[in-house]
């Protein structure tokens, strides 16, 4: 996916665009967190799901871990696992709208997950059609047959494999800097959308933050003194970036925190 004039490590340059849209999956594209269905649902279960996730929010333990916990308290095979999210899990009722006007403005669309790129791939699918699904970049987990096993398919059979070897598992911050370094006359605005503590890595590197409502990305902004914009869905994303696009609002103007 990289560009013949720029470095291919930073694809989303490859059409020159003046936005550069990053922006988490799970519980920010879909309306539910995949990962947390799974383990509530087929694994451990939400008590002990909870629990890690406070740990990590409060600074007592790395995402990382706790993550991993969960995933691993997961037996059922990846294909039914699969199965199961695809009749459970829901698209965020603006984000259909958000992906064509994106696509029609030369604004890509990162995704930046701490999920499994599988798993993120079928439900993008299944929400957008597979070519529409393709043409998004994805930078996210990968997922592994657990030693001992034959195949992802079977009980037991999968593990995730993380994209890096920080305490995220997957440092989204990695992936945003080298544009964020970009001199001045070459860099794009750019946008960051999440509501979680995968998204801990990321709040600070961006242009604006939208960070969605009742979710645990808005308590780390305001503990942290992160500027944000709240959202609900991707109407209320679309709208700022439009105001944003035509000069009607900055950046800095648009980063209202929790009003």
């Amino acid at each position: 996916m990289g560009s013949s004039d720029q470095s291919p490590s930073l694809p989303a340059l490859a059409t020159n665009p003046k936005f550069i849209f990053f922006t988490d999956f799970d519980g920010t594209i879909t309306q539910q967190d995949s990962n947390d269905f799974m383990t509530d649902n087929l694994g451990f279960g939400p008590e002990l799901r909870k629990r890690g996730n406070d740990d990590v929010l409060f600074g007592r333990r790395d995402f990382r871990d706790s993550f991993q916990e969960m995933l691993d308290s997961i037996h059922t095979p990846l294909d039914q696992c699969i199965e199961t999210l695809l009749q459970n899990i829901n698209l965020d009722p603006g984000f259909k709208e958000f992906f064509h006007w994106a696509k029609e403005n030369n604004m890509p669309i990162v995704i930046l997950s701490g999920g499994m790129e599988p798993v993120i791939r079928a439900l993008l699918a299944h929400f957008l059609g597979k070519e529409e699904a393709d043409s998004l970049q994805i930078v996210s987990n990968q997922v592994a047959v657990r030693e001992g096993k034959q195949s992802v398919n079977e009980e037991g059979g999968w593990m995730i494999t993380f994209h890096d070897d920080s305490g995220f598992g997957h440092d989204k911050s990695l992936a945003i800097r080298p544009y964020a370094n970009l001199p001045a006359d070459q860099r794009p605005v750019l946008f960051y959308a999440g509501d979680g503590v995968s998204d801990l890595s990321a709040a600070k590197e961006t242009d604006l933050l939208f960070a969605k409502a009742g979710k645990d990305l808005i308590t780390y902004c305001e503990k942290e003194g992160v500027p944000f914009r709240t959202f609900h869905d991707f109407f209320d994303i679309l709208a700022v970036v439009k105001d944003i696009a035509a000069g009607k609002l900055t950046v800095k103007e648009a980063a209202v925190g929790s009003k």
